[in-house]
């Protein structure tokens, strides 16, 4: 990287940038434009590689390609000179040859530093070692990298480093490069599944006079033109259901969501979700969905999920628990036993397992503990818990044949929760309720209690039909098909902590 932690460049590191700027003034002396405006009629390198795979040892073919991409090496010397290319799609090796380009171009080309950005033309051949090449014909400088690039052997080996100069950690790791086309590729299957099933992606606002739709806590701005309080949204919910009111039946948004909180390997502040809403469906249409959907995206993807993790197969049906099941077959606690929801009696049962019960949790407290710490990790392949306690669950409609549990389902895999979903709540005078029962926690202090929202209620008023809804976490599934344990791997500039 050439720089210490502090972000100032040493001595050796000066000499470089130096030379890098004495050689854009040559450049320029020369009457060479560093930074020409374009570049046309470029093909990918994947597009030489597929049309001349099998193309025989010594080979020669004048089949031209204009190729763009940074210079990744360099190898030779004398009247003939091979350089490696990169683009998005893979690397090329390029020849020079003076006897091709003349003096002057051959001088150019092999004078450019690894990381410039070059623009070539030229025929397609094969070495007699079967390398694949392009005979170059004509070059040309697209940029001028002004800074070295990451070493190529040892690339970028401090996570710091990586996650704050993504762009280096991109151009230094094909695997990083592949990882964010995976990310690009999941969001346009999610896109055409729900698009193919009638779906209709809606944009609901960002920027909010009132937050709601989950539990959190919100970041907050001050909007000048109304001179205002507003919230970035924590959830679509509240507006895609207003949606549902209104006879969308259908809809769905896949965009950012904003929660005030704290930073782990499944939690970043700012995150990529999915939400939507299907009429006339309840919880076990959702979960059938869902399974479809995921089976879908992997398949569209063509490749094992989870690379470097035991493959996971979407294909329904996944394994499917209720929630108190899911803790006592791991903990032995029975979360509802004597219909109780006292936390004093459910904390005395968790230490009497030996598991942590804090003082002064609540009993929703305590079972989300249980779930989280012992129960998620468990789960490597997609499952299902189903039917929460209506603590847990403020916008769920209440279970239609067990008192105190509410219609809801969590998806799980590799350890990790990826998707919450429900038999939405429609019922106006519940959802009052609910809210007043969430107003009460919020003066007792729960910062992350949901604000009463009477816009949300007197669109409900106007009778939102029997629905059924989902949230799914874009950054945990891409971790999951990607085979990583961070979200800040699969988000290409993470929040970070100044230096």
């Amino acid at each position: 990287m050439g720089e210490d932690s502090e972000g100032q460049e040493g001595p050796r590191e000066n000499q470089l940038l130096q030379a890098r700027r004495r050689k854009l003034e040559s450049l320029r002396e020369q009457g060479i434009e560093p930074f020409p405006h374009c570049f046309e009629g470029v093909r990918q390198i994947a597009d030489v590689r597929e049309q001349f795979s099998g193309l025989a040892p010594g080979s020669e073919t004048e089949v031209r390609f204009r190729l763009a991409g940074r210079l990744a090496a360099r190898r030779g010397h004398g009247a003939s000179a091979f350089l490696d290319l990169v683009d998005r799609s893979g690397r090329l090796q390029l020849q020079a040859r003076t006897d091709v380009l003349g003096d002057q171009d051959f001088a150019l080309i092999t004078s450019l530093d690894l990381g410039d950005l070059l623009g070539v033309e030229g025929t397609v051949f094969a070495t007699r070692r079967g390398e694949l090449s392009l005979l170059v014909e004509a070059a040309t400088v697209l940029a001028k990298s002004l800074r070295p690039p990451p070493d190529k052997h040892s690339g970028l080996a401090d996570v710091e480093t990586r996650l704050r100069y993504r762009e280096l950690d991109l151009i230094a790791d094909p695997a990083v490069r592949e990882r964010f086309a995976t990310r690009a590729r999941t969001i346009a299957a999610v896109r055409r599944f729900l698009d193919d099933h009638r779906f209709i992606e809606v944009e609901t606002p960002v920027l909010q006079p009132l937050y709601g739709g989950a539990a959190a806590r919100p970041f907050t701005t001050h909007y000048n033109a109304l001179d205002r309080t507003f919230y970035l949204r924590i959830a679509t919910e509240l507006y895609l259901k207003r949606c549902i009111v209104g006879g969308l039946e259908r809809v769905y948004e896949l965009g950012k969501d904003f929660r005030n909180e704290g930073l782990s390997p499944k939690h970043n502040p700012e995150f990529t979700v999915l939400e939507f809403y299907e009429a006339y469906a309840d919880y076990h249409d959702i979960a059938a969905r869902l399974e479809q959907m995921l089976a879908f995206v992997s398949q569209e993807l063509g490749a094992p999920v989870g690379s470097g993790t035991p493959e996971i197969s979407f294909a329904p049906p996944w394994q499917r628990e209720t929630l108190r099941e899911a803790i006592q077959a791991r903990t032995g606690v029975d979360i509802l036993a004597d219909d109780g929801r006292d936390a004093g009696r459910l904390a005395h049962a968790m230490r009497e397992r030996g598991l942590q019960a804090l003082d002064g949790d609540t009993w929703a407290q305590l079972v989300d503990e249980l779930i989280s710490k012992h129960v998620e990790p468990t789960l490597i392949e997609p499952t299902l818990l189903f039917d929460y306690p209506v603590e847990l669950s403020p916008f769920a409609k209440a279970h239609r044949s067990q008192p105190g549990l509410v219609e809801r389902f969590e998806a799980f895999c590799n350890g990790i929760e990826i998707a919450n979903a429900f038999t939405e709540l429609n019922d106006p005078d519940e959802q009052r309720a609910r809210f007043d029962a969430q107003r009460a926690q919020a003066a007792a202090g729960d910062d992350a209690a949901q604000p009463y929202d009477e816009s949300f209620l007197q669109a409900l008023e106007h009778g939102m039909p029997p629905t059924g809804g989902l949230g799914l976490g874009i950054d945990r599934l891409v971790m999951i098909l990607t085979g990583q344990r961070s979200i800040r791997e699969v988000v290409l500039f993470p929040a970070m902590r100044d230096k």
